[in-house]
């Protein structure tokens, strides 16, 4: 009896799973609507869907990509325009990258560019400068880059600075008129000047391209094509160093505070290479009064109120300025008295005098800036911040003992005189 009772209670458990095994089976087998298209979708935009209230819900308008890129950018850089989502790297017909970086700081982005002469043989000590730019200031801001060149720019140089550079990259073929002899120059009286300044070993004084550079740097960079779209510059030569971080936007820095030039590095020109300059200069400053600024720098460049030129300059292979500035009618008119006179042909005019004797007579003094926290090499000359605290604070590896600034054949005391600024503490310790 026990075990017919064990039998009945085992043929009901199997009746039991039996019945819910067909149950599931048959439920899982109930056709379900397809998922609506995005035709659909945007033919039921306004309409009332099944079970809602009249006038209550409608049927979203379809996600786009370019809306959810929008949406992405929104969140990332609120204050800041978004970027191209394939905007070329390359200016012309190198590589491209996918997709710009966008931004890491938020605001404002300057009309800006860096600038660079260079030949295509310079690739592998340009790139040396561009790993420091980037490394210690423009991967945060990620501005442009202008390439000019005499000669068209190969692949090689394009691809491989292309590819360091977090902004856009463009390169430039300089015209012929920027860089040969003008029509008004004797070419026999210039190459009997490169003869003498050969035999008497003046740097660079047997060099045509040279000369031609420091033309083309005085009258020409800021008129490039390239150029035309920006507003300001920083000038970059090959195998240059950066000690350290630079945490902020040096561009707008120079907007807010009304800067139109700037420097890090001054020093005496070689007074060979420009025995007539101050003559042209005094020539146009007889001409052309009405150019000649208020409250201007005459103090760096002069002892004599004028008279004579102390040959102090600002080393132009690092320069942060303003292209408006150089485009301007009073220093058009300088630089036309300059060229005429021809000094960049018969001596050897360099374009950090040209540049500075411009800054310092055509703007008023409070408009130039000395950067002293961009610590900054160009052989042979160092500039490293005075102040060990601000050195530990933005990573800086340069060693103070090697700053320039304030040693005999440099000019920075004499401008911090102009501008009544206290000379940093420990200023003294690194004197001759």
């Amino acid at each position: 009896m026990a075990a017919g009772s064990a039998r009945i209670v085992r043929y009901i458990l199997f009746a039991f799973f039996g019945v819910m095994v067909l149950y599931f089976m048959s439920s899982s087998s109930i056709p379900r609507p397809p998922l609506p298209t995005t035709s659909e979708l945007k033919g039921k935009q306004g309409t009332t869907p099944p079970g809602a209230p009249a006038g209550d819900v409608k049927a979203p308008p379809p996600v786009t990509i370019e809306k959810m890129v929008e949406a992405s950018n929104a969140a990332s850089v609120p204050a800041a325009p978004a970027p191209a989502l394939t905007n070329p790297k390359q200016s012309n017909d190198g590589p491209t990258a996918s997709i710009q970086s966008v931004a890491e700081t938020s605001g404002e982005r300057m009309n800006a560019t860096f600038v660079t002469l260079a030949r295509n043989s310079d690739l592998w000590e340009i790139v040396k400068s561009i790993r420091q730019v980037e490394d210690r200031f423009n991967r945060k801001f990620h501005y442009d880059w202008v390439f000019l060149n005499d000669k068209p720019f190969d692949m090689a140089f394009k691809n491989v600075t292309t590819s360091l550079i977090s902004g856009k990259t463009h390169y430039g073929l300089i015209p012929e008129e920027h860089w040969s002899f003008p029509a008004h120059i004797d070419t026999d009286k210039a190459r009997r000047v490169r003869e003498d300044m050969a035999q008497r070993k003046i740097i660079y004084g047997d060099s045509i391209s040279y000369r031609h550079m420091c033309r083309f740097e005085s009258g020409f960079f800021f008129q490039h094509p390239l150029m035309q779209q920006f507003e300001w510059y920083w000038r970059v030569e090959p195998s240059i160093e950066l000690y350290c971080d630079i945490n902020y936007d040096t561009f707008k820095y120079m907007r807010d505070n009304n800067k139109k030039y700037s420097f890090v590095l001054s020093l005496y020109e070689y007074v060979e290479t420009i025995p007539t300059l101050w003559d042209s200069v005094k020539t146009f400053m007889n001409s052309h009064p009405e150019h000649i600024a208020k409250d201007n720098g005459m103090e760096f460049l002069s002892g004599d109120g004028g008279e004579s030129y102390n040959h102090c300059h600002f080393w132009s292979n690092f320069e942060i300025g303003n292209l408006n500035w150089l485009r301007s009618q009073a220093y058009t008119d300088y630089f036309n008295q300059l060229d005429k006179d021809g000094g960049f042909f018969y001596e050897r005019w360099g374009d950090a005098p040209v540049h500075s004797i411009a800054a310092g007579l055509l703007l008023k003094k409070d408009e130039i800036h000395f950067f002293n926290d961009i610590a900054y090499y160009h052989v042979p000359f160092t500039h490293c911040p005075t102040g060990e605290q601000y050195r530990l604070d933005h990573k800086c590896h340069c060693n103070p003992k090697d700053n320039f600034d304030w040693k005999g054949y440099s000019c920075t005391s004499r401008f911090f005189d102009m501008m009544k600024m206290e000379k940093p503490a420990g200023y003294q310790d690194q004197k001759d």
